[in-house]
């Protein structure tokens, strides 16, 4: 059964970091595995933030795109997201998604991609 847990959200001022983690459990990274980090305010639709597949390839957000950077350490089982220079609206509760088989590359930012997800980890930025 796979499990992720994520932490390390918390709150920051404008222009601050921070680093999520995902510790991970009954997964198994592959060269086609991909994980990734969306986010979710009340009454909008979860948006993918960034995405990593096993073979290293990324995708971004473009609202991310320069400030977050996605990576993973496969012998920890634990999927990172530094998290740069955060705005007011990048305050949401922040989700780690995980997907055992091949995903398009069209379709990793994509909630309905993921099968495994975890419970959520709160960021919020004050300006």
């Amino acid at each position: 059964q796979v499990q992720l847990v994520e932490s390390g959200g918390g709150s920051v001022e404008a222009g601050g970091s921070l680093r999520l983690s995902c510790a991970a459990s009954g997964y198994t990274y592959s060269t086609y595995s991909i994980m990734g980090w969306f986010r979710q305010t009340p009454g909008k639709e979860r948006e993918g933030v960034a995405s990593i597949v096993g073979d290293g390839s990324t995708m971004y957000a473009d609202s991310v795109k320069g400030r977050f950077a996605i990576s993973q350490d496969n012998d920890k089982n634990t999927l990172y997201l530094q998290m740069n220079n955060l705005k007011p609206e990048d305050t949401a509760m922040y989700y780690c998604a995980a997907q055992r088989r091949p995903v398009s590359w069209w379709a990793r930012l994509s909630r309905a991609a993921f099968d495994y997800w975890g419970q959520g980890t709160q960021v919020t930025v004050s300006s």
